[in-house]
């Protein structure tokens, strides 16, 4: 296998640290620039102490030293409205980017400006970036040299609902979302609502009929049966990793439970990263992988469809995924670095 060399900008966060992990590992790949912002010129071992080759030195953002690295792809792991710029910058420089922020998930200026409340800084890109979730658009990802990573949340819910939407099993309105995520979702950022005396003994809801995910669901669902619409509601709960989605959907005339795993089974034959299975999923079975494990059920007096995935929302929902949308780019085997196995009981 050849070995191509990588920048990851953003390497400092926990969505950085797990690109560096797993690119470390990965048969062919090479981090040659690793950039952060106020990190910038501290080692790695003193930013991410659970990573080998901890005397590398985290560089300051810089776009001619990132295309002069060698770097033929990068990873970008920023904040919302810190990649439009980098990612701009990169690809006029011959580098392919794979973006794990949210500026580019967006298909219009006009969804991305109600979802976001500004305009966007370059809106004839919206729409032309392939949409990294490669179980569904994986046609996209390989002709492209520009992916938008999914966020987390949209990652387990779309991957749970598009098999039925698809097939025309559920409608598309009156969708509703109940997910759960750990506490590292949020990011490397202090917040009064993350330290451990707000999130242990606690459950929450937040950002309710707020969250900037709910219009990325509704755009990739709609890429596969028309409108949707969707009632997403984000908990915080106290654990690290791990997020589990519960998604309710009404079924149309005629619909049994049979139909609706059967269409979860075709959809993710090839699938190496996902599996069907007939229990509800626990968001430990995922923890430590880039699997997505998915079950459905059936209320007969409602009509109502359950449909339920968990995934680790720093592998399958962020880095892992990333990767997975590089091999495809890069020639490689989808899978290739990548862990298909948890490390919880």
């Amino acid at each position: 296998m050849i070995t191509v060399p990588v920048a990851i900008v953003g390497a400092s966060g926990y969505a950085g640290g797990e690109l560096i992990r797993l690119v470390d590992a990965h048969p062919g790949l090479e981090a040659v620039y690793l950039a952060a912002n106020r990190a910038a010129g501290k080692r790695l071992g003193d930013v991410h102490p659970q990573l080998g080759g901890g005397d590398r030195v985290l560089s300051p953002w810089d776009p001619v030293a990132a295309a002069s690295s060698g770097a033929k792809l990068a990873f970008l792991a920023l904040p919302h409205g810190a990649s439009a710029e980098p990612a701009m910058a990169l690809l006029a420089a011959g580098v392919a980017v794979v973006d794990l922020g949210s500026d580019f998930r967006l298909d219009t200026p006009e969804r991305y400006e109600e979802a976001y409340g500004t305009p966007h800084p370059f809106p004839e890109e919206l729409g032309g970036w392939a949409y990294g979730l490669p179980e569904l658009f994986r046609t996209d990802i390989l002709a492209t040299d520009r992916v938008a990573a999914p966020g987390c949340y949209p990652t387990a819910a779309v991957l749970a609902l598009t098999p039925l939407v698809k097939e025309g099993l559920v409608l598309g309105e009156g969708i509703i979302v109940d997910a759960k995520s750990g506490a590292s979702g949020a990011g490397r950022s202090v917040a009064p609502g993350l330290l451990y005396g707000a999130v242990d003994e606690s459950v929450k809801a937040y950002k309710v009929l707020q969250h900037r995910h709910q219009p990325e669901m509704e755009r990739a669902l709609e890429v596969f049966g028309g409108v949707a619409r969707i009632m997403f509601t984000p908990h915080l709960v106290p654990m690290q990793r791990g997020i589990l989605s519960t998604c309710y959907a009404k079924t149309t005339a005629g619909v049994v439970v049979d139909d609706l795993f059967e269409a979860l089974d075709r959809t993710y034959a090839k699938a190496p990263f996902v599996d069907v299975i007939d229990r509800p999923p626990e968001t430990r079975w995922v923890v430590g992988s880039n699997r997505a494990l998915l079950s459905v059920a059936l209320d007969p007096r409602s009509g109502v469809a359950v449909v339920m995935s968990a995934i680790d929302n720093l592998l399958k929902g962020a880095a892992g995924q990333a990767v997975q949308c590089a091999n495809l780019m890069l020639g490689f085997d989808e899978a290739a670095g990548l862990p298909s196995t948890g490390w919880m009981p």
